[in-house]
């Protein structure tokens, strides 16, 4: 199914929660919606699933207006953060209730029905499990019986809101590489939501980067990480150090590395001399034997396979982060006090918003 959402806006009396979104996904994609709470993430895929109406644009399915259709004849699949299971039934009922409450012409029969619910539980390893109630479950089970519950309905769009939220950091892991090879093997089109940076990166095709019910940017993990297309993006998206600097004709000479500065939302780089923001990747600073930059370490970190260091520079008001290689940590010998030179590997300017 190909999804395209055109121009949605949508209020709750004042506050605007969507602004004249346009998104496409295309068939057979896993997209997430990533961005902090109150982003519109989420009031976004419950107009996608019909759950919201927006007061204006289109949802269109395969180019067909999917707002006059109701809700049960989408065809989404929607899977919620608490799992929403039915308390009172077996896992297997939970998962069946979809297809026994279908209406009377597409209903299948209850050996039809037994056959698909086995051979989904089985596809989620939860077969043996079947008389089960979801009080006797672990959280990863639940949201694996919520999953098949979606898919019962033999969805063409799965829809998930913040699926591994409520799950511990180990099971969160597991479940979400699962989810990925579910989805590629079944090739729905798939969109979920979600405020964990690394669950995007590592699950989608693309991500969404959402802020204040609109769009920051839209691009592959590695685009979105690398190439950050706005200041919100940079410091929504793994740690970066904000350094304060002044661009001059253009551009900066951060600690020794030329950078050109970029405008912001489309508005030309001052002339002459501005305020600006310099955003540095913790792993793009090199501790080096010589340069014009001098900082003094603080904080040390060196547990597990990287070492954290946070540096006193002078002009710069919070510590910044340095990330080094273990091996490259330990060649150093670095320890707290120390004072050395440091240049920047790669970075990016903007200005400063006025």
């Amino acid at each position: 199914m190909h999804i395209d959402v055109r121009n949605v806006t949508k209020r709750f009396d004042s506050f605007t929660a969507v602004r004249n979104l346009t998104l496409d996904v295309r068939q057979g994609e896993l997209v997430a919606l990533l961005g902090p709470s109150g982003s519109g993430k989420t009031t976004l895929l419950r107009i996608i699933a019909g759950l919201e109406h927006a007061n204006e644009g289109q949802i269109l399915f395969d180019g067909d207006d999917a707002v006059a259709r109701h809700v049960g004849e989408r065809r989404v699949g929607f899977v919620f953060q608490h799992y929403a299971l039915f308390r009172h039934m077996t896992v297997f009922e939970n998962v069946a209730f979809g297809l026994r409450v279908a209406p009377a012409e597409r209903r299948m029969s209850n050996t039809d029905i037994k056959n698909r619910v086995m051979s989904l539980l089985s596809l989620v390893q939860l077969d043996r499990l079947a008389a089960r109630y979801p009080s006797q479950l672990s959280g990863g089970q639940r949201q694996r019986v919520a999953l098949a519950r979606a898919l019962a309905i033999a969805p063409l769009v799965l829809l998930l809101d913040e699926p591994f939220g409520a799950l511990d950091a180990k099971v969160r892991k597991e479940l979400r590489r699962w989810l990925r090879r579910l989805h590629d093997d079944m090739g729905l089109t798939s969109i979920f939501v979600t405020h964990d940076q690394e669950e995007a990166l590592e699950l989608a095709d693309r991500v969404v980067v959402m802020n204040q019910g609109a769009i920051e940017q839209i691009g592959t993990p590695d685009e979105v990480y690398n190439t950050p297309a706005t200041p919100f993006v940079y410091e929504f998206l793994g740690n970066v150090n904000k350094i304060p600097c002044t661009i001059a004709n253009g551009a900066v000479n951060l600690w020794g590395l030329a950078v050109t500065a970029e405008t912001v939302d489309g508005a030309p780089v001052p002339a002459g001399s501005a305020a600006g923001f310099a955003y540095v990747r913790p792993h793009d600073i090199e501790i080096v034997a010589e340069g014009t930059q001098r900082a003094i370490v603080r904080h040390v970190g060196a547990a597990g396979p990287t070492a954290r260091l946070e540096l006193e520079v002078a002009g710069v008001h919070a510590p910044v982060e340095v990330q080094l290689i273990r091996q490259a940590f330990l060649d150093l010998g670095l320890k707290v006090g120390q004072t050395v030179a440091i240049t920047a590997r790669a970075a990016r300017v903007f200005p400063a918003r006025s």
